[in-house]
């Protein structure tokens, strides 16, 4: 196979190439979606993700594969959670940055990573790229962020150590209707989830779900404003401008879904999702009022409920949150891939890793015991 091309965004690889990958229509890697993200997360300097992305193709000049691939200097923006590990890089008289990334800015989502056309076989020369790259680069470390499991099997097997995680997913058991999802919920539990979507009715709000394809340039305004007016509350950075929801919005159409709340024609509240055939993806909320109950109306109830009438197996809501579990919400793994340049730190990292796992396995166990269901409904 020949050598791998090094593409400076993913709109350097035509629309027609992107059709022949394999990304089992995640709406996150998506050509239309990376592309837009890093148009906003190349400009931030330090902070920011640098696109090295890694093409091969076949004899005939098809693309074969796709590694999505980063140079950063900060860990903003990649829930990798490896920020304690810069000391032991000190330590040892290295720096830990640049690291390589492969994953999606600003989005903890599972999905496809190692992108391949026909050959399964690819995936291993894309893995060797990457290694490759990140020896090139200087880099300290190449990590493959949220694999979903046949990615992840790969990694596994050249080598690369592999990370547990936990989020906090809703799957879809053959509901006929939100009442009956609730139906399998303990008596107290359930009483409490009525009552707190009963106090958002009680606020005369409306909830609507609309599509990427059917929200007008006032209304993703109002979006926006509700996306920033978090991150601003909680003193973070806005990352994703307007234009980077216009133009994903418009691109992907169905897959993008926001749930907004309006107060008569005025929209107060809303949570940015997107979805594929299979599943539903929680990402972003914000809201102009104080409401008791909305954020988990919107950003968990509707979600669900819109799961249920659209026929979608699970609900991803995103990383972290154990309040999620009262609403319904199992503990499940996720798995990252780290490939160490340093064979110490390598070797310490891999027990490291080895602890870690047996304390979010037990974690899990723990947050299961947890969970609102009549016993003989689970």
């Amino acid at each position: 196979m020949p050598e791998p091309v090094r593409l400076a965004s993913v709109f350097d690889l035509a629309e027609a190439d992107w059709q022949r990958l394999a990304t089992q229509g995640d709406p996150f890697v998506s050509r239309a979606f990376l592309g837009a993200a890093e148009q906003c997360v190349t400009e931030h300097g330090p902070l920011g993700w640098q696109p090295m992305h890694l093409a091969l193709h076949d004899g005939a000049g098809r693309v074969a594969g796709l590694l999505p691939l980063y140079a950063r200097h900060h860990w903003y923006g990649d829930f990798a959670v490896d920020y304690g590990w810069a000391p032991a890089w000190q330590q040892a008289g290295l720096a830990y940055f640049p690291k390589l990334v492969t994953g999606v800015p600003f989005t903890p989502s599972p999905g496809p990573r190692l992108l391949v056309a026909d050959d399964p076989g690819v995936r291993a020369a894309l893995i060797a790229a990457a290694i490759d790259a990140a020896a090139e680069a200087g880099a300290s470390n190449w990590q493959c962020l949220f694999v979903h499991e046949a990615d992840r099997a790969a990694l596994e097997t050249a080598g690369l150590l592999m990370r547990r995680g936990v989020q906090f997913h809703w799957f879809n058991h053959g509901y006929r209707s939100f009442a009956d999802f609730l139906a399998t919920f303990t008596a107290e539990k359930r009483k409490k989830l009525k009552r707190e979507r009963r106090a958002v009715a009680d606020a005369g709000l409306r909830i609507e779900a609309r599509h990427g394809d059917e929200i007008d340039d006032a209304l993703w305004r109002a979006i926006h404003r509700h996306y920033r007016s978090t991150f601003e509350r909680l003193g973070g950075y806005a990352t994703f401008s307007l234009d980077f929801f216009r133009s994903v919005g418009a691109a992907l159409g169905r897959q993008m879904v926001v749930f907004c709340a309006f107060d008569g024609d005025r929209p107060v509240a809303s949570a940015i999702c997107y979805r594929d055939d299979l599943a539903l993806y929680g990402r972003h909320w914000g809201t102009d009022i104080d409401c008791p109950g909305l954020h988990f109306e919107l950003c968990y109830h509707a979600g669900i409920e819109y799961a249920i009438g659209n026929g979608l197996q699970r609900f991803e809501p995103g990383a972290q949150g154990e309040h999620k579990i009262a609403r319904g919400f199992e503990p499940v793994s996720t798995w990252s891939a780290f490939w160490i340049a340093d064979p110490r730190l390598r070797d310490a990292v891999a027990r490291y890793l080895m602890r870690e796992d047996g304390a979010m396995l037990g974690y899990q166990a723990e947050l299961a015991e947890h969970l609102p269901y009549r016993s003989e409904a689970r």
